[in-house]
This record gives structure tokens, C-alpha cells and sequence, in this order.
């Protein structure tokens, strides 16, 4: 009879683990899984305590009822250190948690990341008193619904805290988890100011990291709709996104779609203990994620621009004081949008002259909504119009932002091209009628140039007045398009059209000057 399955924090099969079924009776049943992870037993139906372990994977015990019709699935959480700040996104004076995973003793550290890793305080070593009292473990089943809720077994001594108030000053602030035997992880955390301080506000995109945080198996990339019957041997034979034809799994009705808890870590946000802010974006996702935002960030830095750093969840909920600040900022990849966000900026730039720069692609169109204040949900990507993502609440984000996505020159990366040389944009830079700028990038994923990774255009959803600046040279007409647009209220935005702008602006010439102009006309300068 199969008992159940065993898979690891990706839903990969795990085979060979060694399991103990004990029943009521204290009567103990050894067996190993199997290739496809697989556990099965000539067992009655019925309640037993089941303990599992494998090298290279933390052991755990859990009680659960075998039942013939319904498969067990059994997690188990790899050795390597993982760890999330909770929550993930606080004011100054505000306290989080710390949830680290690790099978051995680890130093953590706090650090603020801008123009330089500042290196603020080591917050300790961690161990406790007995072996791998460090070692979290994940709930079974789908835990990218619920969160993997570390800290929550066993008895924590109040003379052993793990919290930590938010710094007085705003920005991104990350945590170096160091093992004795050189294993690290790293992971962010978003302090917002207590009250305004600066006059530009940085929002970080927080809920794209979330959608495409697959720890647990989801995300909204894969198995977006639930996980299979059966864990992973053979990624594309077994993940619907590999099978043929089937690519997309954005088809299907709104209520499909499964939630997403911000309560998991987010290896996508790892930083390397040497990686600078000038060096290149090593990795696939670190490209549009927190590391690619911390390049912009240094770069308001480098050329003296404070800020207040906040997450865009918090705007959400409406803890961002849009009419405290003159300009706001996005950057690289805030896709994951709910309508209460969208709605706060339209009104805040076109009733109440707010000034939004978008450092960006692909933004601002793929709706969600909160279930609860950590868990979220993605809705259907897939409409009648590519215009109209974010269902029955504007024309088009191009009607704000003067751009919009459009699958044209995707995954491919290119300079730009100067369409109106005369405009204030391309002060002091020299740039001429078709002159190209923008070579020079961070960006290893898709290296190139700054229009690129995934770009937007003008659509009839453009607002009248927009300028077209300039075009990205990406093949098959999929450049970004450089646009500017005022509104009657005296508000403004600049669109970069591209992910890659944040990976270009500390190393490119032009592409810093051009965003120093916009910032600074913005700020009244």
C-alpha cells in the first residue's frame, strides 16, 4: 500500500530515506522510499508517529494517519543554511525575528546595503545547548500557502531572543547567516523610516520577489495552481511549464490560482558575502530581484540623493505617506501590483502632482491581492487585451506610465537610441540624433545593454503628451521605449521601459546622467 511521498524544500523526489512508522502500540515498521520518493508499507489504515532521515537532510518525526486514498506528503529540509527576517518589512524602532536554519553553529550579522556593505553589528552566535538546536523543519504538504512558521516548535528561553528593532535610518538591510564550516546565506530585510526623512520615496518590490519565490515547489512560475499528485523526478517531463505546448500556466480562472505565503526564505535574494554593488549581477533571478534593486540604491547614494526605503506592501496597506514626498522610484521588476497600489499612485501623480520614476519593465500589470497581510495571491495573467492585466481598474498601465509590456525583444538585451536629442533628459551628456548610450551592464543574465531582460512600449493607451526619448535597439522591434509624460495637476513620470536600467545606472555614463537629470528636475533643481 503507498503510504505517502517524501520530496525536499522543491518538491524534488527524494529516494532511499530511511522511515519508521511506530503504531499505537509502540510496534515499528522500517522502510526506505523510493525512486520517485514513493513510501510504501503492508500497513493497517490508521494513526502512527513516522521518523525520517536521510544524509545530507535534517531528520524529523511527525504524526499522521495512513489513509489508502490519500497519499502523505512527507518534507524534508536540506542542510545548507537558509534563514528570512519576520516580518520582512518594518519601520525604524520596529522589532523582527530572525528564522535561521542550520544544522550547525552560526555567526549573524548585520549589515545596511547602499553604496558600500556597512557593516552595522554582529547580532551573535547562535547554537543553544543541545545538538542541531538550530535545525528548523518545514510543515508537510503545500507549505507555500501557509508559510514554513520556523521558531514555532520547542520552548525559546526569553533570555535567548532573536529579534531585532529596525535601525533608525531607512534602506535595504540584509543578515549574514556564517557557519563554522564556511556555509553562509544571506537575506534581506526593508526598513521603512518611522516618519518621512527624505523627500524621495524607494519602493521595494516585495511582492515580485514573493510570486517568484519557488522555495516550497510554488510559485507563480511553477505549479502556480498546485502541486502534483507526485514529486518532481524529471523537471520537464513533469512540471506542466516544460510540457509540450503547455508552457504557460496562466490560463485558467482567478480562483485557481493557489496563495502565497511571504513567510518562507527566499534564496532568489541571496548575496554572496563578496559581491560589491559595482560588481556583476551573478544568477538568474538575483537580475530583477532585491540584488538588482541594491545597484540603485547605491547608486542614490553615490550621487547624494537621500532616500526612504520602503516596501511596496506597505503601500498597500497604506503605510506610505505618498504626499510626504516629491518623487517615487520603482525599479528593475515591480510586476505583482493589487489595484489598492496602482489606484494610490494614479491618484497621487494625476489629482495631487506626485512625480513617479519608473527604472523599470514589465511593472505595474499582473494583479494580486492580499488574503491576509503576509499571504498573497496572483491572479490570471491572461486577458483579451495584453493592455488590460490588471482587470477593471484602468485602460492600462500605459495610461500612467506611458508604457506597457509587450513579449517583443524578450530575453534579449541592447543600447538605446537617442530619438529627441533637444529634450532636458540628455543634458550634459552630448548625445545626438540617433546616437547610442547605454552599453555598459551589471547584468549577467541578459547581458547588452540597458534596454532589455523584458521591455515596454507606447500603446494607444499612451497619454497624448508623452515625449518619446528613445528607443532600445533589441531585435524584432522589441526595444524599451524612453517616455515622458506631465499632467494637468503638475505631476510627472519618467519610463525606462526596461528591466535592465538599474543594472546599467552605476557603470554607464549616460544612463546615470540621464537619471541624475530626471531625479533632479523632479526635486526642483
Amino acid at each position: 500500500m503507498l503510504i505517502g511521498y517524501v520530496a525536499d524544500e522543491r518538491f524534488l523526489a527524494l529516494a532511499d530515506v530511511i522511515v519508521d512508522l511506530e503504531d499505537a502500540a509502540g510496534a515499528v515498521t522500517t522502510l526506505r522510499s523510493g525512486a520517485r520518493g514513493g513510501i510504501h508499507a503492508d500497513v493497517a489504515p490508521g494513526k502512527y508517529r513516522v521518523t525520517l532521515q536521510k544524509d545530507g537532510f535534517g531528520p524529523k518525526t511527525v504524526h499522521m494517519t495512513v489513509d489508502p486514498d490519500r497519499p502523505y506528503h512527507f518534507r524534508l529540509l536540506t542542510n545548507r543554511i537558509l534563514g528570512y527576517a519576520w516580518p520582512k518589512w518594518v519601520r525604524s524602532g520596529e522589532k523582527s525575528e530572525f528564522r535561521v536554519h542550520s544544522m550547525e553553529p552560526y555567526r549573524l550579522s548585520l549589515w545596511r546595503y547602499g553604496q558600500e556593505k556597512e557593516f552595522l553589528r554582529v547580532l551573535g552566535w547562535f547554537d543553544e545547548h543541545g545538538p542541531r538546536a538550530t535545525q528548523q523543519i518545514t510543515p508537510d504538504g503545500d507549505y507555500t500557502q501557509t508559510g514554513v512558521q520556523w521558531n514555532k516548535i520547542g520552548f525559546h528561553s526569553k533570555h535567548h531572543t532573536q529579534f531585532v528593532a529596525g535601525p533608525e535610518r531607512s534602506g535595504l538591510y540584509y543578515f549574514h547567516a556564517e557557519g563554522e564550516s564556511g556555509d553562509c546565506f544571506t537575506f534581506p530585510w526593508v526598513v521603512a523610516p518611522a516618519k518621512p526623512a527624505a523627500r524621495v520615496c524607494v519602493l521595494a518590490s516585495s511582492s515580485n520577489w514573493n510570486a517568484y519565490n519557488n522555495f516550497g515547489g510554488r510559485s507563480n512560475y511553477i505549479n502556480s495552481t498546485g502541486l502534483p499528485a507526485e514529486p518532481i523526478v524529471y523537471a520537464r517531463v513533469d512540471l506542466v511549464r516544460y510540457q509540450a505546448g503547455v508552457y504557460n500556466e496562466w490560463q485558467f480562472p482567478n480562483d485557481a490560482y493557489l496563495p502565497l505565503s511571504f513567510d518562507r526564505p527566499e534564496p532568489l535574494n541571496h548575496v554572496p558575502l563578496s559581491t560589491q554593488v559595482t560588481d556583476p549581477i551573478r544568477g538568474r533571478q538575483s537580475c530583477h530581484v532585491a540584488p538588482a534593486e541594491w545597484r540603485l540604491l547605491g547608486w542614490l547614494e553615490r550621487e547624494g540623493f537621500p532616500y526612504d526605503f520602503y516596501s511596496e506592501t506597505q503601500l498597500h496597506f497604506g503605510e506610505v505617506p505618498l504626499d510626504a514626498y516629491d518623487v517615487v522610484i520603482v525599479s528593475a521588476h515591480p510586476e505583482y501590483w493589487s489595484r489598492q497600489m496602482l489606484q494610490q499612485i494614479n491618484d497621487w501623480v494625476f489629482e495631487r502632482g506626485g512625480k513617479f520614476m519608473y527604472l523599470a519593465g514589465n511593472g505595474l500589470n499582473c494583479e494580486i491581492e492580499f488574503l491576509e497581510r503576509d499571504i498573497m495571491r496572483c491572479l490570471s495573467h491572461m486577458r483579451s487585451d495584453r493592455e488590460s492585466r490588471m482587470a477593471n481598474t484602468f485602460e492600462s498601465e500605459a495610461a500612467l506610465l506611458g508604457v506597457a509590456y509587450t513579449d517583443a525583444g524578450i530575453m534579449t538585451a541592447a543600447p538605446y537610441r537617442v530619438v529627441d536629442p533637444n529634450h532636458w533628459v540628455f543634458a550634459g551628456t552630448g548625445l545626438r540624433a540617433g546616437d547610442t548610450f547605454g552599453e555598459k551592464s551589471l547584468h549577467e543574465r541578459i547581458p547588452g545593454g540597458a534596454s532589455g531582460h523584458e521591455t515596454d512600449k507606447r500603446t494607444p493607451s499612451t497619454p497624448a503628451g508623452a515625449v518619446f526619448l528613445a528607443k532600445g535597439l533589441n531585435p524584432g522591434d522589441g526595444g524599451g521605449e524612453i517616455v515622458y509624460h506631465e499632467t494637468a495637476s503638475g505631476g510627472a513620470v519618467f519610463s525606462a521601459g526596461s528591466i535592465t536600467w538599474p543594472a546599467c545606472v552605476l557603470v554607464d555614463e549616460n544612463i546615470s546622467r540621464i537619471t541624475r537629470n530626471v531625479l533632479t528636475r523632479f526635486l526642483g533643481g
